[in-house]
Formats: C-alpha cells, structure tokens, sequence
C-alpha cells in the first residue's frame, strides 16, 4: 500500500460542494491536523501489525493539499507495470500529484514500465479508485457517474487498461433531495468471492437489476448494507493480501460499528477484518478506510 502521511489536513471547501460526506471540525486547525496524524499512524500500525505492505510517504507543507491522505484518487498501480495519474475535481487536489513518489518505487526496484496520463484540456475528471472499482482478476471496471466521475473518460480508461465497464448512478439523500454520491467507494467494495453494496442508492430499478446480474455472473456473493451505514463509511472498504498470502478486509471502527451481526459474519465468512478509529480524517475528510490506501501491484525487478 502507498499511504500518504499529512500535514494539512482539513476539510476542504472544494470537495465539499459535492462530497455531502464532510462536515465541520470543532477543532482548531492544529488540533484537526494533530488527530488526523494520530488516526493515520494507528492504522498504519494496525495494518503493519497484520504483516501487510505499505510504503508512507510524508506529505509536503506546500502546496497545501487537505486532502492528500487520500492518494487513491490520483494514482492507480497496475500488474502489468503501468501506473494511472488521474484529474480531479478540486484544483488544490490536482497538485497532490508528486512524481518523486514515482522515483521512490523505482529507487525500491519496482518495475514501472509506463506512465498512462488521463489528465485533459477537456475538463473531464475521473477520480482514480475512488472513481472506479476494480475487479482486477475478472477485469470488469464499475463507475457511479458524477461530478467526479466522467464516463468517456472513464471508457477511455477501460479501453487503456483492458476492463469491460459497467456504469450506473448512486444517490444519496440530502435534505429532500436525492444527489449524486461523489465517488462509487463509498458506496461499494469489490472483493475475490463478494461485493459489499449499498443497491437502495441506485434509484434506477434496471440499472440495479443489471448490476446484480453481473455480480452474480461472475459468482460474487452480493453482501447489502443501507444508506444509513453508507454515511457511516460502511461501503469505504478494501480487501487486501498480507504477507502470507491471507485476505482481510479493511475498514474504519466506524463502519464496522454500523454492521450487524449478519453481516459480519457474512463477511467472515471469506476473510478477517481489520478496523480502526478514523472519526476525525472521516468527519472532516468525507472519506474513510479505502481512500487513504492506493494498492501497489507493481512487480520488483
């Protein structure tokens, strides 16, 4: 895993106007910072403890990037060595893209074999990971169109990367409207035998019965929480391989809070899980678990 350690973590006035996610820190900005620092050390801890890879890297005091903590949005790593940079929504979450980062996987001896830029002079965003939900063993691409999610791009994307795309839209409620949910992790989590969804947020009745139809042709065990776990960042998962080659899933105390026993134990079923306390990087950031984690699939030479 590639976690970025932060320095200037806040809640960032141009996520929020469509990430209905964040909300406002009673805590100054040093103490924001300060707890945000201690969640992100203690899950590094936690995910270290249970022998998994990551890689941190301290983020820079300038620019000032709020929300570099979240680096899955900007850079994706590939099996065949390839590596997206991806734009974003936010002009200051544009300039969380640091190339050295790059040199630092080549320094460690990991074969890059090509840099694939989706930035554009069109003005079209797709939010890396956060945007898109891989299923990288049956190559099949999921997108929850928004703001922040560009389907030409995001076709674009498969057609580069070889993934069949399945598009759809997810809601969520805000006051007595039904908006776009910013990005489709939130919402759901892709892993080897099941996929954790939130299908009351597809509105559109076809367009969620196409969705299970595709989990179940690839025999994924369809696992459903609710809107109400959805804010809880109960759909901001990743399954991750340790060391020994043992799958757990990963998520925030918040989110395994809001499950219920059955689906724990469904979700035990196939794999442990890992969870921590991110209240703060949650309530300010408007993302969880998966996004603090970018997946490095890059082979060593």
């Amino acid at each position: 895993m590639l976690m970025i350690s932060p320095v200037s973590f806040a809640k960032n006035a141009e996520t929020a106007v469509n990430n209905f996610y964040q909300k406002e820190s009673f805590l100054s900005p040093e103490e924001t910072q300060n707890q945000a620092l201690k969640e992100f050390n203690s899950f590094v801890e936690k995910l270290r403890n249970h022998k998994i890879r990551v890689t941190v890297v301290k983020d820079t005091p300038l620019p000032v990037t709020p929300d570099s903590i979240f680096p899955n949005n900007w850079i994706s790593f590939h099996q065949d060595g390839r590596i997206g940079i991806y734009p974003m929504f936010a002009e200051n979450r544009n300039k969380e893209v640091r190339m050295d980062i790059l040199n630092l996987f080549q320094d460690e001896n990991y074969a890059i074999e090509e840099l694939v830029d989706f930035r554009n002079d069109e003005g079209l965003i797709l939010e890396g990971t956060g945007s898109i939900i891989l299923d990288r063993e049956n190559r099949v691409a999921y997108c929850a169109l928004s703001p922040r999610a560009d389907k030409k791009l995001f076709i674009e994307f498969c057609e580069e990367f070889n993934f069949e795309p399945v598009v759809f839209h997810a809601y969520q409620t805000v006051g007595d409207k039904r908006e776009l949910i910013y990005h489709t992790n939130v919402m759901m989590c892709m892993a080897d035998e099941f996929v954790v969804i939130c299908l009351d947020a597809i509105d559109d009745l076809e367009e969620r019965a196409e969705l299970k139809e595709t989990f179940k042709s690839w025999n994924k065990e369809i696992i459903e929480i609710s809107e109400d776990q959805v804010e809880q960042f109960a759909g901001n998962m990743l399954q991750v391989e340790n060391v020994e080659g043992k799958k757990l899933l990963v998520m925030s105390q918040a989110a395994k809070d809001s499950l219920n026993s059955d689906q724990i134990q469904r979700i035990e079923r196939f794999n442990s899980i890992i969870s921590s306390d991110l209240s703060i990087i949650e309530n300010c950031g408007g993302g969880s678990a998966r996004c603090m984690m970018a997946e490095v699939f890059l082979e060593k030479n």
